[in-house]
This record gives C-alpha cells, structure tokens and sequence, in this order.
C-alpha cells in the first residue's frame, strides 16, 4: 500500500471515473494512493454503465477491508449544456469577421457557396429569445468568439447575427458558452431528473449541480429529494457569472461547493479565476462548508507520466488557499497515467500540508458555519475547545464517534492540522463524511460505553500507524455513545492506556 494511504492527507482527493480507471484493480490502486470519493459524470454515459461503476467502486471498497475507508460517490448532474447542431462533416473553419447566423430552427451548418453568412442552429433553441446585442457567444471552451451584433426577427423567425471576432474551426456538438447572458432555462434538466432518482436508487453519496445560477436551483434540487426515501447531499459547481452574484446564498443553500475553473475561464477573464477562487474558499470556510478545487489541476498527465511545475504549485496552492479537496477530471478519466495522477497529486498535497503545519499558516479562529442554530450546537462549541487542546497538547490526532457525521463536521470545520479519526455504525453517513476535510473514517459496532469505545478503536490507531504507543490523542465523545446530539465530551488520552476514562 502507497505510504500516502498510510498516511493519509487531511486534503481529500476526488478522483473522475472513466475509461482509463474502470476497472476493479485501477480503483484499488487510486483508493491506495489516496483517493477518497470518486466522481461519475453524467454527462458521459449510460446508466449501465454507471451502474458497473458503483459496483467497480464499492467492490474495492470491500477488497481493502479494515485497513481501508469507507469511499464515496459523487454524481455530477449535466444541467443544460448548450451545444452547437449539426455542422457539416469535416467542420467549418470560421474566418475573423466571418457572419455566422443561428437561427432557432434546426439546421446542418454549411458555408454559403455564394458568399452568405454560415447558418447555425444549437440545441438549445430558445436561446434566441435570452440572448442581446453586445453580448458574447463562445463556442468550443472559448477558441471561436463571436459577438451578436443583431437580433431580427420576431417569434419563430427571430435568430441571432453574429460576427466573427476569433476564428477558429467548428464542429458538430461543440460546447456553447454565453458569459454575458442570463438565460432562461433550468439548472436542472429532465435528463437530471432522470439520474436523481437513479442515484437515489443506487445510494450515490453526493450530487454535483451544475449550471447554478441562483440559490433556488439548489433548494429546488432539495425539495424534490424530500418526497424520496434519503436526502443526498447537494456540491454546487460555481462556473456562470451569474452565481458570483449570489454566491454567499448559494454557498449557504448548499451543502458543498465546487470551484469549476474550465467553465469560470471561459466565461469570465481568465485573469480573475484565481481571485475568485480564493474568493469562493472563503465564502466556503465562512459557512462551514467543504469546497473542491476542480479542473486542469494536473491536465499534462493526460498525456505525460509527470506534471508541470506550474501544474504541482497549482496543486500547492489549493492548499494554501484552504481547499478541502481537489479533483481530477481528465487526468484520471481518460488520461493515460490515472495512477500516477493520484501519487502525484497526493505528494504534493502532503508537502503543502507538511508546510502549513510547521509554518502555524493556519486560520486562527475555527470556521463554524455563521449561523443561528449551528452556534447553539453543542458539537459547534466543543470543536473549538478541540482546536485549544490540539495545539496546547501537541495531539497527533482526535478521534470521536460521530453517528450521522454532524459532530466530525463540525471538528473538520475548525481546520485542525491533524487527522480525525471518525467512527460510525452508519455506511452512508461515513462515505459522506469522505468528503471532510481532515477526516478519516472507520466503521465500527456501536459501544455502550466510552471505554469500549477506546478499547475497540486503538487496535485501529495502531494498525493504520496514525499514534505510537504513548502518544496523546484528543477523545470526543457523548453519553451514550453514537445518540445524535449528545457529543459533549472531551478527554485527553495516551495511545495504550486503556484502563481508565478520565472525562473532562
């Protein structure tokens, strides 16, 4: 097993699924080398397929026993992903102040042998009626950039006119992005729906959203899980201007973010991604909710067995920004390295956490989500009476039964620079819990007592080699252990010393 497992980071590492890792023997491999929740994207795919995918991942799950984590899923909607229509087989190579024409009726794109403008159409034909003049229409990740300089017509006949402003081929079903423009159109499509019950259906950990542009696209999301047998925990991907404009609301209706650098690039000037970013990790501490850096993190192992300099100080400084974890996308899904993606991204988050921990470049007040009712929670206030002992005690780790996940929450809020240690009798409630920053998780029977509890737990500590006999570690728990609401106890122990509980 990679020394990175071992030892795991406190940073968490979101691995894409694709053809280059679906097999059993890979995701063992990525899970060994850190990997702790695992992402299927929908936009790719059959449900078959993602089917064989669940079953790939909780069968490595099970292969790596006690020693391993409990592993989770994360399921990435599609939203309405604006496309081009058919264009003419070979493509179109767009000309700088080249006219291009979409009209909302479908049509194959051609170049008019007499000279006229190139007639398109998307797959999205109301586009027509959100989009104005002055505002930009960016096809294939931005490499083609148009500007709509008319809007005739009227109803059925009303079409877009466009003029060329960096050329560049197209082709069919090429991704369309308008930064400029608020369209409207649902965040969650009925393809979505479709994959919200199959996830429901097939106990998917987390649900990425995509396309979010206001809090309500979350709470709708929500709202619909209700009427369902379990509630999945909702990551909302910040990728449309629009979002920044809500974003302290859509953060807070969320349960996670996700800082989605491809499409914020695109959409906006590229120059501000890595402000907004920190932005968005702030915005993220200052509710107490995980965030995941995505996107090109090391996009040159797609094709190269090692990354870019520029790539692993990218890597660094998700760290130092405050990421709770970092996700790979290509790199894992089709690249040709998915496993040396993952070692690399591992190394190079345990040197920047090696880094924060020895230099104290740690927030100094915990992050608790803001608030009314989480203030008054108890495991809210014991958290930061943690942090104190932690750094006072020089504690290598905290190890407390959380039974639904709410107490390791909030203890991976407060940013400790050690491991927690996390045990529940609850599955789901532990795979969830693989997204927190800093926590490690084990699933054990629930104990009658605190002192079964350590008797059951050290074996643990001792087999993953987190303490030496005779370290200290900081207990946190309730009684009786593993009732929900009830964590509110704090003792100081010495890994060996099992005879007594001192409670403090």
């Amino acid at each position: 097993m990679s020394t990175y497992a071992a030892q795991p980071n406190l940073t968490k590492i979101l691995v894409t699924l694709g053809p280059a890792s679906a097999d059993e023997q890979t995701i063992l491999r990525l899970i060994e080398e850190g990997a702790r929740v695992f992402r299927i994207n929908f936009s790719h795919g059959t449900f078959d397929q993602f089917e064989n995918l669940v079953m790939l991942v909780r069968q490595a799950e099970r292969a790596m026993g006690e020693k391993g984590m409990p592993i989770g899923i994360l399921g990435d909607l599609c939203g309405p992903k604006i496309r081009l229509g058919d264009v003419v087989t070979g493509g179109i190579d767009l000309k700088t102040g080249d006219v291009v024409k979409i009209q909302r009726q479908p049509r194959t794109a051609a170049r008019d042998t007499k000279g006229g403008p190139v007639i398109a159409s998307t797959t999205l034909p109301a586009l027509v009626d959100d989009v104005g003049e002055g505002e930009r229409l960016l096809v294939n990740d931005g490499a083609v950039r148009m500007l709509v300089v008319e809007t005739p017509g009227h109803g059925s006949d009303r079409h877009l006119v466009c003029r060329v402003t960096t050329g560049g081929p197209i082709n069919s079903a090429k991704g369309i992005n308008l930064p400029d423009t608020e369209l409207r159109v649902e965040a969650i499509t009925e393809r979505d729906w479709a994959c919200l019950d199959w996830a429901v259906d097939h106990d998917i950990d987390f649900l990425a959203i995509s396309f979010v542009q206001h809090p309500d696209d979350i709470l709708r999301l929500k709202k619909a899980m209700t009427h369902k047998a379990r509630s999945i925990p909702v990551v909302a991907k910040i990728e449309k201007p629009q979002a920044l404009e809500h974003l302290e609301a859509i953060v807070s209706a969320a349960d996670g973010v996700m800082v989605a650098r491809g499409d914020l690039g695109v959409e906006m000037d590229l120059a501000r991604v890595p402000v907004i970013q920190k932005q968005i990790v702030q915005i993220g501490h200052r509710y107490g909710k995980p965030v995941v850096v995505a996107t090109q993190m090391l996009q040159s192992m797609i094709e190269l067995p090692s990354p870019t300099r520029a790539e692993v100080s990218d890597v660094a400084n998700a760290i130092f920004d405050g990421a709770d974890a970092l996700m790979l996308s290509g790199e894992t899904a089709i690249g040709r390295h998915p496993v040396q993606a993952v070692h690399m991204m591992a190394r190079t988050v345990r040197h920047a956490e090696n880094y924060l921990a020895k230099t104290g470049s740690i927030p100094e007040e915990p992050r608790i989500d803001p608030r009314p009712v989480a203030s008054r929670y108890r495991p809210a206030a014991l958290a930061k009476g943690v942090r104190a002992v932690v750094q006072d005690l020089g504690a290598k780790l905290v190890v407390t039964w959380s039974q639904r996940g709410g107490g390791a929450h909030y203890l991976s809020q407060v940013r400790l620079q050690v491991p927690i240690l996390a045990a529940s009798s609850n599955e789901a409630a532990l795979r969830q819990m693989s997204l927190l920053y800093s926590v490690q998780c084990v699933k054990l029977e629930r104990p009658s007592t605190a002192l079964d509890f350590v008797s059951a737990i050290e074996p643990l500590i001792i087999d993953r080699g987190l303490l030496e006999l005779g370290d200290p570690y900081v207990l946190v728990t309730g009684e009786p252990v593993g009732t929900p609401g009830v964590t509110n106890r704090l003792s100081i122990r010495y890994l060996g010393d099992v005879c007594r509980l001192d409670l403090q």
